[in-house]
């Protein structure tokens, strides 16, 4: 039969706290890909859906359009959808000229693996464990009449999970209008409300119970749903970016509009080394997936020292794009300028006092004592390449016969075509100590009681011995090892104030400690 889907996106979404700061709640991931995929790929390619948008609307229709531009979509834009005279109830209203026919109503943080049935008849998904303490139910009443119940109920027979198939679509829209006119001001109202006053009124709904639910409308439902599906992928969140896979393509988010236009120009610039740019949208880019191993996962010290030989030949190309002078002053303001900011950042958000610290049963000066006696003059002093900006194994892809490189930096202080090599192996330096895989697991140990530090970490042999061939590679190439090193300090500092507690005290204190390792042997 023919039907619609009408997927609510409107709403904020403060439930989920600084993961809805700077997108939609639909677009926040859930394994692989966002909570709205896995709602769009339920139905069948030919369903159209009915999509309301309100906040960052436009990054769900952008989304959308960019993921699946096989299917077709009808954007309803909501006027009001947070304060006063705003609800559930009401961004539905808005879509109702678009569904003039049977529809299923899917809330956007609805997920399941059931069948969906058509709305061939009117009927109410319902789950039967769980706690309602934040959900509506159902009670089934003689007649197998659904008996409807607010948030808390105890006596329960199925929670309400925000999917509805709605035959009778003109009595629905009749019913939920006159609920809204008669309080414009409830932002309570919804579809249950409707779906009630259709019951009392002798209105068929069939319970149709639902064996797989997942909710990600909060904070500990999603955790829940990211353990759950099963084809998570461990990956550091950031709430102003996000990286989405699919079979045939992946899809990189941010917030910050200006790097992905940075990101696509550099893509031209890295030309084959990187994945072919198959489309763009404003906070949205997507390139083709490229088929092979996470070079993490399969990097032996052999193969690494055959990698590092073809970085060499095929990204570290001379490049010279501005003036030496002007170069180095690029190179200054990143790697001096940018870390007094990340540091500063860092300090006060954590309410640390810069001040001489025993780490590790050593004594070491303040950081501003540490900075002091770099030389960024001599760490400025290079020459300009072509690089990729976050040369980690996590960005490497090892395929049949070369390799890929993906998640390529924006820019190199504002720079798109040319940068640091050093920065480059630096960051390879720093990937072979702190990875993905070591902070997923939580191997790494920091404990501090304001006069003593211990930080601690740990990592696989072959990445020890593939650090080895990194610094074997530095020497025979003529490259400056103590630079490297000073450099992965640097980046470990930088990075504090971009990660979560106590992963990025751990960083703060181990970057202070490499750093003095490195200043002492001057």
């Amino acid at each position: 039969m023919k039907y619609k889907v009408l997927l609510t996106t409107s709403g904020v979404g403060s439930r989920l706290g600084d993961l809805t700061k700077y997108t939609n709640k639909s677009l926040v991931r859930i394994g692989k890909k966002p909570a709205i995929s896995y709602i769009v790929e339920s139905y069948p390619k030919e369903i159209p859906f009915v999509v309301t948008l309100g906040y960052f609307g436009e990054q769900v229709k952008d989304f959308l359009e960019l993921a699946y531009p096989e299917r077709k979509f009808e954007f309803v834009k909501v006027d009001a959808y947070e304060g006063p005279g705003t609800s559930l109830g009401y961004s539905m209203l808005q879509a109702k000229k678009n569904l003039k026919c049977p529809f299923i109503y899917h809330a956007c943080d609805t997920l399941t693996t059931d069948t969906i049935p058509v709305p061939n008849k009117n009927w109410i998904a319902g789950y039967k464990e769980g706690d309602t303490t934040h959900y509506a139910s159902w009670k089934i009443a003689n007649k197998n009449i659904p008996l409807f119940s607010d948030k808390g109920a105890i006596d329960f027979d199925y929670i309400h999970i925000g999917l509805v198939g709605v035959y009778e679509h003109e009595k629905y829209w009749k019913t939920l209008e006159l609920l809204y006119k008669r309080n414009p001001n409830d932002t309570t109202l919804n579809d249950c409300q409707a779906l009630e006053k259709m019951i009392d009124e002798g209105v068929g709904f069939k319970l149709v119970e639902f064996a797989n639910w997942l909710d990600i409308g909060n904070i500990a439902a999603l955790h829940h749903a990211r353990n759950t599906v099963e084809d998570h992928f461990d990956n550091l969140d950031k709430i102003d970016e996000s990286i989405f896979l699919f079979d045939n393509f992946v899809i990189k988010f941010f917030y910050n509009k200006d790097i992905i236009k940075k990101r696509v120009e550099r893509a031209k610039v890295l030309n084959h080394l990187v994945p072919k740019i198959e489309g763009v949208r404003d906070n949205f880019y997507r390139y083709h997936f490229t088929k092979g191993d996470l070079y993490s996962r399969v990097a032996t010290p052999k193969d690494f020292a055959s990698f590092l030989e073809w970085a060499k030949k095929n990204l570290w190309v001379k490049n010279k794009t501005v003036d030496d002078k002007r170069f180095k002053e690029v190179c200054r303001d990143f790697y001096q300028d940018k870390t007094l900011k990340r540091i500063e950042k860092f300090l006060l958000e954590n309410n640390i006092k810069d001040k001489e610290d025993i780490i590790n049963g050593e004594k070491i000066p303040s950081i501003k004592d540490l900075l002091s006696k770099v030389d960024f003059k001599w760490l400025s002093n290079t020459e300009q390449y072509k690089m990729h900006g976050d040369f980690i194994l996590e960005n490497i892809i090892k395929t049949k016969s070369s390799y890929c490189l993906v998640d390529w930096r924006q820019d190199f202080g504002g720079l798109i075509e040319s940068g640091d090599r050093y920065y480059d192996l630096a960051k390879l330096n720093h990937n072979l100590t702190v990875n993905h895989d070591i902070i997923s697991a939580n191997q790494f140990t920091i404990k501090t009681d304001g006069k003593k530090v211990e930080c601690d970490i740990l990592r696989r042999q072959a990445l020890v011995d593939c650090q080895k061939e990194l610094f074997l590679f530095a020497d025979k190439n003529g490259f400056d090892v103590k630079k490297i090193r000073m450099l992965s300090s640097i980046i470990w500092l930088n990075m504090s104030p971009l990660h979560h507690y106590p992963f990025n005290v751990f960083l703060f204190y181990f970057g202070k400690y490499n750093l003095w390792q490195v200043l002492k042997k001057q």
